[in-house]
């Protein structure tokens, strides 16, 4: 089968808005995995055409892999071994733990998960931080688990600046960088998933994979990953 969907350009869904990942900045998308998509295509000589994922559920993002109606999906996306039997992925290109975002006003004394006892959790729908609610939801530790749509993020943001839950759990360098502009919103604690990110591809479309990986392992080599990395990271701050 051919390398890609439409011949010389590799188009790719993502989900917006996930920074640093995936972010649209004076109409053009950006973000780390923009740029390393980029990078990569560069290296297999091929144009980047990015496409927006705006469904309510993340899981769905993968529909545009298996319906081919995309080449690629990059979107801070955790490798999972669910996620793993719809789609293909690259090697690992970073790894994060989770993060937990809650009100510096309301609860002021979070350092550990046992400061979140009793409270409600604000979780997107089709994030892996829903296996985190859910463990901490099962040994008493939340109250509840509120559902958002993938879209709805600056929803559950406004509704933790309000009080209505009291807690968002989220990808650590993506929730922090939402939360920076929100005085009253802080990210005090991390959960360690060590979670590994990969770029998912049809599961039909080995070669694809294969050459991506080839390119990930030279931008590994000449220092341009460390480079996107250190970027994107400080830039946060």
């Amino acid at each position: 089968m051919p390398l890609t969907l439409k011949p010389g350009t590799l188009t790719v869904a993502s989900a917006y808005p996930d920074p640093p990942f995936d972010l649209i900045e004076n109409g053009t998308a950006g973000g780390l995995d923009i740029e390393l998509m980029r990078a990569i295509c560069a290296q297999l000589r091929l144009t980047l055409q990015t496409e927006r994922y705006s469904g309510a559920d993340f899981n769905g993002i993968f529909d545009e892999l298996t319906q081919h109606r995309c080449d690629a999906v990059i979107s801070g996306t955790t490798i999972t071994p669910g996620r793993a039997k719809v789609v293909l992925f690259s090697q690992p290109y970073l790894e994060f733990n989770q993060g937990v975002a809650v009100n510096r006003e309301r609860t002021a004394n979070v350092t550990s998960v046992a400061d979140l006892r009793g409270l409600t959790a604000g979780i997107q729908s089709g994030n892996t931080s829903d296996f985190v609610a859910k463990r901490l939801m099962a040994d008493g530790t939340i109250a509840g688990i509120k559902y958002y749509p993938y879209h709805g993020i600056a929803t559950a943001l406004d509704d933790l600046d309000a009080g209505r839950i009291g807690l968002i759990i989220k990808l650590h360098p993506v929730i922090s960088w939402l939360v920076k502009d929100r005085p009253r919103l802080a990210v005090p604690l991390e959960v360690p998933t060590h979670e590994q990110l990969g770029i998912a591809f049809a599961r039909d479309n080995v070669a694809l994979c294969d050459a991506v990986n080839g390119a990930l392992v030279t931008l590994r080599g000449n220092g341009e990953l460390a480079r996107l990395e250190a970027h994107w990271f400080k830039a946060k701050k």
